[in-house]
């Protein structure tokens, strides 16, 4: 290419760009990812936090007045967004790009943790808590326990064998069906509730999940069928080779 040449494509990408400065917004498109049917929010409520309930209208605005990385920050106050980004197309529209939170359980009270903030909340895959959304209940695993009365997040590396439980039951069909709650002593102790029977399952730490899950399912395949469903009230899988039935 020649000096003259790129001079031109260096003024008509100049002239561009101060063109494209100095459009209006002409409208705004909403896009919500939704994965697993997750569907905490809706045009709605993307519209409103992003208008600052309308007082900042933005449609008819122009673009060289308007920032972008400030609208952003004010989506990010939401709860349920998980991240965003927001940008303009060739055509003068707004581009609001919504990554929703996603939930891994549910923080329901009982007991301790009625002193909780997070209480009611839900717990994302990154150990981080984020609000219930007045559009959609996900299904996810119930969490309660002492262990939760202090703590404000559990994005710390101490609880990553949690966050790992949590995840092996979301992940598992088998285990998504079995398990209704997973209730958590002051010590991480772990306790699982089942969807169906009275009978407790003590899993100690949340660690070793692997051998504890297949002793879980040996219990439910080998032993509940011979002995019956109300047979036990307390199965530990916590101790090494052992299955504990009483």
């Amino acid at each position: 290419m020649t000096v003259a040449g790129l001079v031109a494509l260096v003024g008509l990408i100049a002239f561009t760009e101060h063109r494209q400065s100095r459009r209006h917004c002409e409208g705004i498109e909403i896009q919500l990812d939704e994965v697993d049917g997750h569907r905490f929010l809706n045009r709605n409520d993307v519209l409103r936090t992003l208008t600052n309930d309308g007082a900042d209208p933005l449609v008819g605005d122009s673009y060289a007045d308007m920032d972008l990385k400030r609208l952003e920050r004010r989506l990010r106050q939401n709860g349920l967004v998980k991240s965003c980004q927001v940008f303009r197309d060739l055509r003068g529209e707004l581009i609001v790009d919504i990554q929703q939170q996603r939930p891994l359980a549910r923080l329901v009270a009982d007991g301790d943790e009625e002193k909780s903030a997070f209480a009611g909340y839900y717990l994302n895959e990154e150990g981080r808590w984020f609000p219930l959304s007045m559009n959609y209940t996900a299904r996810v695993v119930l969490l309660s326990g002492p262990y939760f009365s202090e703590r404000k997040s559990l994005a710390s590396a101490q609880n990553r064998p949690l966050i790992d439980l949590l995840r092996t039951i979301a992940s598992d069909p088998f285990w998504k069906a079995q398990v209704a709650q997973v209730v958590v002593d002051r010590n991480r102790e772990v306790t699982l509730i089942p969807q169906v029977g009275d009978c407790l399952i003590e899993i100690g730490q949340p660690v070793d999940l692997e051998p504890k899950f297949e002793k879980i399912k040996l219990f439910y395949k080998h032993i509940l069928p011979l002995k019956g469903w109300e047979r036990y009230r307390r199965v530990s899988v916590q101790y090494r080779n052992q299955i504990v039935c009483e």
